[in-house]
């Protein structure tokens, strides 16, 4: 029976078990689409991602337990540390060609950088179903990808128990919640039910708008961001012009065969 080599990653974390995982998965050409998402559901992580050779580096798409998705920061962080520490990659950069353009990651001593495009939000009216999911109104409503819900402190982040079917039903990916954090930046929690994720731990693309935001907000460029999810993971976080820079650890927890069918 043939077989495909799949790495599990956490990411956003220098420890086994916090951060995020991802499942990744190196090809050398691309099977039938719905191989890839059969994968995914079967993994039921937040987001499996795979990658082939290409003229520029590699091309990476990401698939989340129910879609192909257009930007997952976690997953490029994990496809990155597969390449560089457990394939030995030999350059000290890597370049992704992707559905959201071509992403550089660049191995820094011990973390790794990602250049990812910046998508600021605008601001927006809280909608009355946003709040009831949340179950308390936020002090500002904004929307880029998805909706941000800004709260006055990381107590009323952490207190937020939301609605899960309510979400599901926004016409927009997911919903951020952040705050100014205690003894960081900001903080902040990602729920996207409607693509399976009812909570992720850490979201790289989330901080692709909020890093805009608080860079306006706190007037600094560089930021220092947690998700306080179950998990947890740091993100540091740089704005420049329309990119922005984001650092982190991951760690390799397992290396598993994956039974494909005849």
């Amino acid at each position: 029976m043939p077989s495909l080599r799949q790495y599990q990653v956490d990411a956003f974390t220098t420890r086994p078990f916090a951060g995020n995982p991802a499942a990744i998965c190196p090809l050398a050409d691309w099977p039938d689409d719905s191989l890839l998402q059969a994968i995914a559901e079967e993994n039921n992580l937040s987001e499996t991602a795979y990658f082939v050779p290409s003229t520029k580096g590699f091309r990476l798409r990401w698939f989340t337990p129910v879609a192909e998705v257009d930007l997952c920061g976690h997953a490029t962080l994990a496809a990155a540390h597969v390449l560089f520490v457990n394939m030995g990659y030999p350059s000290s950069k890597i370049t992704f060609e992707t559905r959201s353009g071509d992403l550089v990651v660049e191995r820094k001593s011990e973390c790794l950088e990602m250049d990812f495009p910046a998508r600021p939000p605008a601001a927006c009216s809280a909608q009355n179903s946003l709040v009831e999911a949340l179950g308390r109104r936020p002090i500002e409503t904004l929307s880029a990808d998805d909706y941000v819900a800004v709260f006055e402190s990381e107590a009323a982040v952490r207190a937020i128990d939301p609605d899960f079917g309510l979400l599901r039903r926004l016409d927009l990916r997911g919903v951020i919640i952040t705050a100014p954090g205690d003894d960081v930046d900001f903080v902040s929690r990602f729920f996207a039910p409607k693509f399976g994720i009812p909570e992720d731990p850490v979201t790289g693309s989330a901080h692709c708008t909020l890093a805009p935001y608080w860079a306006n907000r706190l007037d600094k460029a560089s930021l220092a961001a947690r998700q306080v999810s179950r998990r947890g993971g740091d993100i540091l976080c740089e704005l420049k012009g329309d990119r922005v820079k984001l650092s982190g650890a991951a760690v390799t927890v397992m290396v598993t065969a994956i039974s494909l069918p005849d």
